[in-house]
């Protein structure tokens, strides 16, 4: 579904703005809408972006460590409240757990000791392991957001030990290849963009090296384009469910941890970043390596998203991530998605469902139950706005799903003639009768 005319003359401006102002010798940023790539927009010429064009994506590597790490929880083979020290045993930080460290809330310290990991050959997991000391943890295990690489890396290793297959292995067998990800790679595949540094004063170029990033790996090593980022995009909006359930990835955009107290804009879920741009909430992640910068966000109830990179470390002002919200916001103000069309029910629910429709009553409050039949749920409405929606359980049993009553059971109260005639939800008793005490 490509971009409207004015919305993709719209982008393509901001993207050749930032560009230009950033000093960046490319930038490709695209647009996805529905499942795929509806525009792309490029500025600069060295080299001249396409959509088959590498660059190095960086911290984004961290999403898809999440995505295996949760593949691995649902399968039973650890649980997020695990202790590090089940699955790598004998670190000093080993009291910290999987979900802390997913969602940058253990305190662990932001980068590994010796020189500067992004751009140093790696060492293996073994040597990441011994240079673990109590001090790593900078702040209390889940008082304050502190983002970690090093902690990718412990994931990453966690990984290879539950399994017994490296961490690259498992993300080409579990994520890219199920994806058709077939241009992202552990090492740079021509075409790719070679990375620079801008000077200051002379706007020359400085090539950046391109390491093997070794036991950090999982914290930011991949390469990607355009088109197969689009494809992640894509995913995080709407999972295939054959990789990853998609409850499990609406529960890795639950927050863990608020990024900023004080005016709650942006957070962190398990192993996305959390944007709130007024009444919108994206989801996705940022990231950088020396030589380069990229961006993904997503809107995920209109399935929309932006993807971007730049071969620079850096924009002389603004940033790419920066401009990835501006886009995404610019998208989905000129061309909302339009609500999907009311359609008629095919037949009646069925007769003992259909005795619970209507309004019931607790305490002078109404809740309105209808049925949809899409589902197969109980919807549940007060003062018209959805709270929650209910499933089968059993005879006479809904579990709520989703809303303020999530998890919640509800009961449905028959008498001696079988007639329904008070909900229980949670011990809150509704009747058909408002003037009925509870």
């Amino acid at each position: 579904m490509a971009l409207l005319p004015e919305t993709a003359r719209r982008v393509d401006a901001l993207v050749a703005q930032a560009q230009a102002e950033g000093r960046a010798p490319s930038v490709a940023l695209g647009v996805v809408r529905a499942g795929s790539l509806a525009h792309l927009a490029v500025a600069g010429d060295h080299p001249t972006p396409d959509a088959d064009l590498q660059y190095r994506i960086g911290s984004i590597s961290k999403t898809m460590t999440a995505v295996l790490v949760m593949q691995q929880r649902d399968a039973g083979r650890l649980a997020l409240d695990d202790p590090l020290d089940k699955h790598l045993p004998g670190t000093p930080v080993g009291a910290l757990t999987l979900r802390q460290l997913l969602g940058h809330a253990s305190g662990l310290q932001r980068e590994p000791d010796g020189r500067w990991w992004e751009r140093t050959e790696g060492a293996d997991l073994a040597t990441l392991l011994a240079g673990l000391t109590p001090g790593k943890i900078a702040h209390p295990p889940h008082r304050v957001y502190h983002y970690s690489n090093l902690a990718y890396g412990l994931l990453g290793g966690v990984l290879e030990r539950v399994t017994g297959t490296p961490w690259a292995e498992l993300l080409r067998e579990r994520i890219l290849e199920p994806l058709g990800m077939r241009r992202t790679t552990y090492h740079p595949t021509e075409p790719y963009a070679r990375g620079y540094v801008v000077h200051p004063w002379h706007d020359t170029l400085r090539e950046e090296p391109r390491t093997d990033t070794g036991a950090m790996a999982p914290a930011g090593q991949l390469w990607s384009t355009v088109a197969d980022l689009a494809r992640w995009a894509a995913f995080l909006a709407d999972p295939a469910p054959d990789v990853l359930d998609p409850a499990t990835l609406a529960e890795m955009c639950s927050p863990v941890v608020i990024d900023d107290a004080n005016t709650w804009r942006s957070g962190r879920g398990l192993g996305l970043g959390l944007h709130r741009e007024g009444e919108r909430v994206y989801v996705g992640h940022g990231g950088s390596m020396p030589g380069y910068v990229a961006t993904v966000e997503v809107h995920r109830p209109s399935r929309t998203g932006v993807v971007g990179f730049a071969n620079s470390y850096g924009f002389r002002t603004g940033s790419l991530g920066a401009l990835g919200l501006r886009v995404l916001t610019t998208v989905l103000d000129a061309e909302p998605v339009a609500p999907a069309p009311w359609r008629p029910a095919a037949a009646p629910p069925p007769a003992d469902v259909a005795e619970l429709t209507g309004r019931w009553w607790w305490m002078g409050i109404a809740l309105d139950l209808s049925w949809d039949a899409g589902s197969g749920r109980l919807v549940a409405h007060q003062r018209g706005i959805e709270v929650t929606r209910f499933a089968p359980e059993g005879p006479d049993r809904w579990r709520g799903r989703g809303g303020e009553e999530d998890g919640e059971l509800l009961t449905v109260l028959r008498d001696g003639a079988g007639r329904p005639v008070a909900l229980d939800l949670a011990t809150f008793v509704f009747t058909r009768d408002p003037e009925q005490e509870p």
